[in-house]
C-alpha cells in the first residue's frame, strides 16, 4: 500500500485527526525538506525564538515536559515549523490536528487518550474548535485528566482518566478569536511577525540549496522582495522561479531571470498579484470618485467580502495602497503610481 492509499484507507476509517491535507508527492517532499528542524536553523523571529531557548531548555534541564505553547500571526510565518522543532528540540514524537478536524468531544478524547509521555500535540487553526470540545481541554492541560461521562439518564457516571504528560501547541491566525479561558492556560503566547527582506534573502537562499538551484548576483533578493514578507510566500515564489529556469535551460538563476519568471506569473515588485491589482485598479478606475463598501467592492471584483477583507485588503492597508475611511475604501496617491495612473481632479488622500 502507497502512503498516498494509506491517507486514503484512515480518513476511511474515520481518523481524521491524524491526517493531513493529501498532497501531491512532490509537493509533500518539498514542503518538508524546505522547513528548519532546530531552533538553529531558524530564520528571522529573534526574539521569539530567544525566548523558546529558555523555555525548551529549562524543561529539558529538569527532565519534564515544556508548557503549553501557542503561536500566533497571520498565515505562512512558520507556526507549523516552530512545532515540529519543539517536538524536535524536546525529542518527543509529534501529533497534527486541527481545530475544524476536532468536530466531535469523542474526536479529542481519542486523540489525546492515544498520546504517549512527552508527546507534543499540535493543533492548528485552534480558534476554530468547537466550545465542547475546547472545555475537554482545560482540564486535560491544566491536571492531565479527563473527566469522561458513561451513560444516560440515572446509570450515567463520570469516570477519570489521567493522561500522560504531553504538551499542546496550538496555532492561530486569529488571536482575538481565542477564547480567553484557553489562551490563559498557556504558559507562553508567541506572536509571529512578517519577515525583513534581509531574514526572507536567508532564507531563500536556504531553500535553494535544499533545492539545487543556483542562485546569482541578487536573485533571493529579488524573490525576498516580492514575498509580502512571508516565508511560505516565498518558498513558493522560489519554486515557480525554478521551474521557469527549467523550462528555459538555465543551469542558474540570476536577478533578471527571477524578475522576468515572477513578472511571468503575475507577481509584481511589490508582491501584488493579479486579485490586489484588480482591487486596486478598480479603486482606482471605477471607484476613483467616490469611497466603496465591501460588499460593493467584493461583487465587482468576483470574490467574496471575506476573501478581500482577509487575504487581501490587510497587505494592501499595511502597504499603503488603500485605507478604510467611514465611507468605505479609497485608494491612495501610492495606488496610483503603481498603476500609473491620475486622480481625476488631482490631490492626495
Amino acid at each position: 500500500m502507497t502512503r498516498r492509499d494509506a491517507d486514503v484507507t484512515s480518513l476511511i476509517k474515520g481518523d481524521e485527526h491524524v491526517v493531513t491535507p493529501l498532497a501531491s508527492e512532490g509537493d509533500r517532499s518539498a514542503d518538508v525538506t524546505l522547513r528548519p528542524t532546530s531552533l538553529q536553523e531558524f530564520v528571522g523571529q529573534r526574539e521569539l525564538v530567544g525566548h523558546l531557548e529558555i523555555v525548551l531548555g529549562s524543561a529539558r534541564a529538569r527532565g519534564q515536559s515544556s508548557d503549553h505553547l501557542l503561536f500566533a500571526g497571520p498565515p505562512g510565518l512558520g507556526k507549523t515549523s516552530l512545532a515540529s522543532i519543539v517536538a524536535h528540540e524536546m525529542g518527543s514524537g509529534l501529533r497534527i490536528t486541527s481545530g475544524p478536524v476536532l468536530a466531535r468531544p469523542g474526536d479529542l478524547v481519542a486523540l489525546l487518550t492515544d498520546l504517549h509521555d512527552g508527546e507534543v500535540l499540535f493543533i492548528d487553526e485552534i480558534h476554530r474548535l468547537p466550545r465542547l470540545v475546547e472545555e475537554i481541554l482545560y482540564p486535560a492541560m491544566e491536571d492531565r485528566r479527563l473527566d469522561v461521562m458513561i451513560g444516560r439518564g440515572p446509570s450515567a457516571r463520570s469516570i477519570r482518566l489521567d493522561l500522560p504528560s504531553f504538551t499542546l501547541v496550538g496555532a492561530t491566525t486569529r488571536t482575538g478569536l481565542v477564547a480567553a479561558p484557553l489562551r490563559d492556560r498557556f504558559g507562553f503566547v508567541g506572536q509571529l511577525d512578517l519577515y525583513q527582506r534581509d531574514e526572507l534573502r536567508q532564507i531563500v537562499a536556504r531553500s535553494a540549496g535544499l533545492l539545487e538551484v543556483s542562485l546569482l548576483d541578487d536573485a533571493a533578493g529579488v524573490i525576498a522582495q516580492r514575498s509580502r514578507g512571508t516565508p511560505r510566500i516565498a518558498n513558493r515564489l522560489l519554486r515557480r522561479v525554478r521551474d521557469v529556469a527549467s523550462v528555459q535551460g538555465h543551469a542558474s538563476v540570476d536577478d533578471q531571470l527571477a524578475a522576468y519568471a515572477l513578472d511571468l506569473f503575475g507577481v509584481d515588485e511589490y508582491g501584488l498579484d493579479k486579485i490586489d491589482r484588480r482591487i486596486l485598479g478598480l479603486l482606482c478606475g471605477q471607484f476613483a470618485h467616490l469611497p466603496v463598501g465591501l460588499t460593493t467592492l467584493a461583487h465587482a471584483c468576483g470574490e467574496e467580502p471575506t476573501t478581500i477583507e482577509e487575504a487581501y485588503e490587510p497587505y494592501l492597508l499595511r502597504e499603503g495602497f488603500l485605507i478604510r475611511t467611514p465611507r468605505g475604501r479609497v485608494a491612495t496617491e501610492k495606488a496610483f503610481l503603481h498603476l500609473h495612473l491620475t486622480r481625476p481632479g488631482g490631490g492626495l488622500v
